[in-house]
């Protein structure tokens, strides 16, 4: 292989790493603080690409002006969903090991819900549409201009949420919530007020995945829930409640299934995944970068 090829194939990889990191860090923020396991997360990413399809194709507006839509709008819709479902379960649970059980039945019911709503909204065919499809030459490489895009998109909101939480008075709160809960509320933290908050960013962050994902790829109403196993596997590589983890994770996962891909067979993805997966619980159980 020339040195071009290795760029484009290791380039490919981290590209579809940065979505992986999006969906993670989401992911990662809900259940590292309020320890629930949202399964039904990759659906709202769905939500995300199915509303920037319809905006894009219905009235020929820039996919980009949609990635701050999306974000808010899907950051309403998670402070909806906490105060509607979540908040109950917080106030009915015994002790924390029952509301994990609860909350992971209530987000179950949540992915087949959202994934039935968009079908019977948009249907069950594949969609998309072209959105800056010609090819950039780097040097002697070549990539797909909105691949690119998407890529840089990913590192920003990424590193945006890594920010917000090491640099930041909100930040520490949240945190400190990670590391002590009892502790972090007998100083004065509010959980009533954050853990919407935190809940609503994370489902913001799937939805500004969403929007990137439609850019570059189709979309179908059953595109959630791979997403949602996927960032179980970065999370686990990264470490739980670990944001920083979380995305080295979802990259370094992005480029070895790429490099798998490319010298063994594209149908193998799955089994890559998961054969990382089950080598770093083996082997590393806190995740390779947590600290």
């Amino acid at each position: 292989m020339s040195l071009s090829a290795w760029l484009e194939l290791i380039a490919s990889g981290l590209i579809t790493g940065g979505i992986y990191a999006v969906v993670a860090l989401g992911l990662n923020l809900q259940y590292g603080l309020m320890r629930i396991l949202n399964i039904a997360h990759g659906e709202f990413l769905m939500v995300g690409a199915y509303l920037t399809w319809m905006v894009q194709t219905s009235f020929g507006l820039s996919p980009l002006l949609m990635v701050p839509v999306s974000f808010a709008l899907l950051m309403a819709i998670g402070v909806a969903v906490h105060w509607l479902c979540f908040r109950r379960l917080t106030a009915t649970s015994p002790n924390l090991d029952i509301f994990e059980a609860r909350g992971l039945m209530v987000a179950f019911g949540l992915m087949f819900l959202v994934q039935n709503l968009v079908s019977l909204i948009w249907g069950g065919d594949l969609r998309g549409y072209d959105y800056l499809t010609e090819p950039v030459k780097l040097g002697d490489a070549q990539f797909a201009a909105n691949k690119l895009l998407v890529f840089g998109l990913a590192l920003l909101f990424s590193g945006a949420l890594i920010v917000l939480l090491k640099m930041t008075l909100l930040g520490k709160g949240v945190r400190a919530l990670m590391q002590s809960p009892v502790g972090a509320q007998l100083v004065g933290i509010d959980t009533k007020r954050l853990h919407p908050l935190m809940f609503g960013i994370g489902l913001g962050l799937s939805g500004v995945a969403g929007c990137l994902l439609s850019m570059a790829y189709t979309i179908s109403p059953s595109m959630g829930e791979p997403y949602t196993v996927t960032a179980l596997i970065v999370i686990t590589l990264g470490g739980f409640g670990s944001m920083s983890g979380a995305l080295a994770g979802g990259l370094l996962l992005g480029v070895i299934e790429a490099l798998g891909m490319h010298f063994t067979n594209p149908s193998l993805k799955a089994l890559l995944s998961y054969s990382v997966f089950i080598v770093v619980l083996l082997l590393r159980p806190r995740g390779l970068f947590a600290k």
